[in-house]
C-alpha cells in the first residue's frame, strides 16, 4: 500500500516485468507478451521508428505518486536481444514516464481497455507483433489514447 508519511515523503512501489519498453517524446511504452511472442521484435521496429530503447525483456516499473516510471533493470541496461544477431549495444533513456501498455496476442480485442498497474490504471491496446501494421498501431495509440505527462 502507498501512503504518503509527511516525514519521509510518498512510499515508492516497484515491480519487475517481463517487458521490452520504448519511448518517444518522454513517455514509455511497455510491451507485454509470452516468451517468444515478439515483444523485442516490435520494440526493434519502433527503434527504426524514431523511439529510444528504455529495456528489453526486463522492465522495472516503479511506481511515484500517481505515475509509473520505466527503466531497465542494471545489469541489461543498453541491451537489445535481436534473434540470428545476438544482444547489442542501444542507446537508452531511463525513468520515463510511462504512457501505453501494449499486450501483444493472437486474439484482439476489438477496442482498447484500461489496465492497473502497481494501482495505476493504463490504457491497454492488444496487438499481433508480426502484423506489419503492429508499429504504426502502437505510435497511434499512443499519440491518440497513451497518458499525457
Amino acid at each position: 500500500m502507498n501512503t504518503v508519511n509527511p516525514a519521509h515523503g510518498p512510499r515508492l512501489s516497484a515491480e519487475t516485468v517481463h517487458a521490452s519498453t520504448v519511448a518517444t517524446d518522454g513517455r514509455a511504452v511497455v510491451i507485454v507478451g509470452p516468451s517468444g511472442s515478439g515483444k523485442s521484435d516490435l520494440a526493434l521496429r519502433l527503434l527504426d521508428r524514431g523511439f529510444t530503447l528504455v529495456s528489453d525483456d526486463q522492465t522495472v516499473v516503479k511506481r511515484d505518486g500517481n505515475r509509473l516510471m520505466a527503466s531497465a533493470p542494471p545489469n541489461i541496461a543498453g541491451k537489445l536481444e535481436i534473434r540470428g544477431i545476438g544482444i547489442v549495444d542501444m542507446e537508452t533513456v531511463s525513468s520515463v514516464p510511462v504512457a501505453l501498455l501494449v499486450e501483444l496476442t493472437s486474439e484482439i480485442q476489438r477496442l482498447p481497455d484500461e489496465n492497473p498497474l502497481l494501482g495505476i490504471k493504463l490504457p491497454l491496446i492488444s496487438i499481433d507483433a508480426m502484423t506489419a501494421s503492429a508499429p504504426s498501431k502502437v505510435a497511434l495509440a499512443l499519440d491518440r489514447m497513451g497518458l499525457k505527462f
